[in-house]
């Protein structure tokens, strides 16, 4: 790459430990600059200076997916020093352990401001930008909960259910401006050492950005 050229931006909101610094380091070794978002701003500031060790550029930014205003102000800072997003990745999420019997209706609603409010914002936010350059993706973590809930998990269960139609939502009336959009739905659970690990996930969502367009896909279904 020419290094006149400004290397392009990918930003991660829910930048923590596991799927989303996995994702951060496959956009990182591709070239991509990182701007990861997440509550603790010490922990991201950390998980900033882990891919400076590792050669890529990235930098951190207190945000909280669960919060508009706080989540608008991430992006704000993000734009200001870093430029347009070109790349989004929503990873964010939240749930309480509770059965749909007993499940909290404040409990459900402060989960699905992380699980989807956030997402929408996050996507509204960069949208404009990437019709601006005609070129863009947005790749939401969704989960295999969205396919067949758990009772347990309610509130996140209803959470990826709802991503998966944002995205498909959001494929469909994005498509005509080059915009891509899609959803990453993990049936199992995330460990290193399975096939589930966070790397191999990653490729995932690295795939998803690599189609040509006339061949994208809103949907990969790692299982």
């Amino acid at each position: 790459m020419d290094p006149n050229v400004r290397k392009p931006l990918c930003a991660v909101v829910g930048a923590g430990p596991g799927v989303g610094m996995a994702v951060a380091r496959r956009f990182g070794s591709a070239g991509y600059r990182l701007a990861l978002v997440a509550r603790n701003a010490d922990a991201v500031s950390r998980s900033a200076s882990e891919l400076g060790s590792a050669g890529i550029e990235g930098r951190g930014f207190s945000g909280d997916a669960g919060d508009e205003l706080s989540l608008r102000k991430a992006f704000d800072d993000i734009h200001a020093s870093l430029g347009p997003t070109e790349v989004l990745v929503y990873n964010a999420f939240a749930f309480h352990q509770a059965n749909p019997s007993v499940l909290q209706p404040s409990q459900l609603v402060d989960d699905f401001r992380v699980n989807v409010v956030g997402a929408l914002i996050s996507s509204q936010i960069v949208i404009n930008h990437m019709k601006t350059g005609s070129r863009g993706t947005i790749l939401f973590t969704g989960g295999g909960l969205a396919l067949e809930p758990e009772p347990g998990a309610s509130s996140l269960a209803i959470g990826k259910a709802a991503i998966r139609n944002l995205a498909f939502s959001l494929y469909r009336e994005l498509a005509p401006f080059h915009i891509h959009v899609a959803t990453v739905t993990i049936c199992g659970y995330v460990r290193d050492g399975t096939k589930f690990s966070p790397g191999s996930i990653a490729d995932s969502f690295f795939h998803l950005h690599q189609q040509s367009e006339g061949q994208w896909e809103r949907e990969f279904v790692y299982q």
